[in-house]
């Protein structure tokens, strides 16, 4: 196989401990719309995509654009859980520090979500210059778009490139850029919902660093 130049990882529920959050507020924020979701429910139809691709979800499903201003006040919303109680995944520090490959972030996430929640738990400085969005492409996952952004950005080959994710589009998408994917199934993701073809499923972030030494 390939030897390893770049390991991608995701970051909300690979790198920040975010999703047990982002579901909470997300399930009470729909069902005030009037969308009643639960949270397995909320985790299996988005997690892992983009705001861009759930927003236009939510009005398909409403029949009807969002409320003025709803975008914002659910910013606000995400912003003051995660000040209070958002934390690095149990275990990743321990790995980024044993890690001396070149890495990198590709997220659905928003440049200025990522700032923000990778500023509160002391990550932004590890991978500040090397932190791509889905805003920096036209499509999000489960298309390839995105991986190979950051792939020729970081000028990797991508079948070199190790994907680190927690989410089944996340998992789809590495696949389709023809890299590699360790899958974390320690979230909210069931380990079978990430299993497939050039996947390793693992559920402890301490595990990664000899995960991606077996990967080479």
């Amino acid at each position: 196989m390939t030897a390893v130049e770049l390991v991608i990882f995701d970051c909300d529920g690979v790198l920040i401990d975010s999703e047990r959050l982002a579901v909470k507020v997300e399930v009470r924020a729909l069902g005030e719309l009037g969308w009643v979701l639960s949270e397995a429910e909320l985790i299996e139809r988005f997690m892992g995509r983009s705001d861009r691709d759930m927003w236009a979800a939510v009005e398909a499903h409403l029949g009807k654009p969002l409320p003025g201003g709803w975008a914002e006040r659910l910013q606000q919303q995400y912003r003051r859980t995660y000040a209070a109680e958002l934390t690095p995944v149990d275990g990743v520090l321990e790995a980024l520090d044993r890690i001396a490959l070149p890495t990198c972030v590709a997220s659905s996430g928003t440049h200025e979500h990522l700032r923000y929640t990778l500023g509160l738990t002391g990550l932004y400085e590890r991978f500040a210059g090397r932190i791509f969005s889905a805003d920096d492409v036209g499509v999000g996952k489960p298309a390839p778009d995105l991986f190979l952004h950051a792939a020729s950005k970081m000028a990797a080959n991508p079948a070199g490139c190790v994907v680190v994710e927690d989410s089944r589009p996340g998992v789809e998408a590495a696949r389709a850029a023809g890299m590699r994917a360790l899958a974390f199934a320690g979230g909210l993701t069931a380990a079978e919902s990430l299993s497939g073809p050039n996947t390793m499923v693992f559920q402890d972030m301490r595990e990664l660093p000899a995960l991606l030494g077996q990967a080479t």
